[in-house]
C-alpha cells in the first residue's frame, strides 16, 4: 500500500501543486488532515498517470544515519530547525513526519531541489521554506534556529570549516553533522573529516560540548550549547 511505503504528506502536497485542477473534485478542498484513505489514494494514482516523480518521497527502510539524527532531535523537539543541503529529502520527510509542528527551513545550492520544496510547500506544507543559498554566505541572524542538521554536506564543501562556524552562529541549542567516517569512491566527496576537524573548527569555543556517534560508515556529530 503506498501509505506504508511512502511519505504521504509531503507526496499529496506535491501532487497538489502539480495538479491544481484536476484534483478539486477528489479532495473537495480539504487539508492533508481531512482526506480519507480513499481520497488519499485516488490522488496519488492520479499523481502516478500524470507521470509525477512520486518516487521521491518514498521510504528509505529506516537508514541508520537518519534514524539516529532523529532519535537526537527527540531531546530537542525544535521549534525551528535549519537542514542544509536538503537534496532529495531523505532526512526532510521523516523528520516532517516526526516533528509534524517545527518550522523547517532548507538550504541546498541546487535550484532544482529549491523549486521541488518550494512545490510542496505550496501544496500544503506551508512550515516548509527553503531557499537557494550557500551555507558559506548565508547571513540570517546569530542564534536564528533551535537546531541546525547539516547532513551528509559538509564533505562537500571547499571550505567546511568556514560552513561549519556559520551553521554554529545560527544555532541556538544544537548544531547535529553526519559526514563520512572512511574513504569511498564519490569523486564529489573532497575531504574527510575526523574527529580532529571538529575540534579544532571550534577551538577557543568553551561554550559549546561536542560528542561523536557513529553508525557503520558514518560518524555524527552533535555539537551543544
Amino acid at each position: 500500500m503506498f501509505q506504508d511505503n511512502y511519505h504521504i504528506e509531503p507526496a499529496i502536497a506535491f501532487v497538489r501543486s502539480q495538479l491544481p485542477d484536476e484534483i478539486a473534485n477528489i479532495s473537495g478542498g480539504h487539508s492533508f488532515q481531512g482526506l480519507n484513505d480513499d481520497q488519499i489514494e485516488q490522488l496519488i494514482q492520479l499523481g502516478r498517470e500524470k507521470g509525477l516523480k512520486l518516487h521521491r518521497f518514498k521510504k528509505t527502510m529506516g537508514l541508520p544515519r537518519v534514524s539516529k539524527v532523529i532519535g537526537y532531535l527527540h531531546a530537542f523537539y525544535p521549534q525551528t530547525l535549519l537542514d542544509i543541503g536538503t537534496g532529495r529529502g531523505v532526512f526532510l520527510w521523516p523528520f516532517m513526519e516526526t516533528f509534524p509542528n517545527t518550522e523547517v527551513t532548507s538550504l541546498d545550492i541546487l535550484p532544482h531541489r529549491i523549486e521541488f520544496l518550494n512545490d510542496v510547500k505550496i501544496g500544503g506544507m506551508s512550515h516548509l521554506n527553503a531557499q537557494l543559498v550557500d551555507i558559506r554566505e548565508y547571513d540570517a541572524p546569530d542564534a536564528s534556529f533551535d537546531v541546525v542538521t547539516f547532513l551528509e554536506t559538509l564533505e562537500h564543501i571547499s571550505e567546511p570549516e568556514k560552513a561549519l562556524l556559520n551553521a554554529v552562529r545560527m544555532a541556538k541549542r544544537a548544531v547535529i553533522l553526519s559526514v563520512p567516517s572512511k574513504e569511498d569512491d564519490n569523486p564529489e566527496h573532497i575531504h574527510l573529516l575526523g574527529e580532529e576537524f571538529f575540534h579544532s573548527a571550534l577551538r577557543g569555543r568553551s561554550d559549546l560540548s561536542v560528542s561523536f556517534d557513529y553508525v557503520p560508515n558514518h560518524r555524527i556529530i552533535i555539537i551543544t550549547f
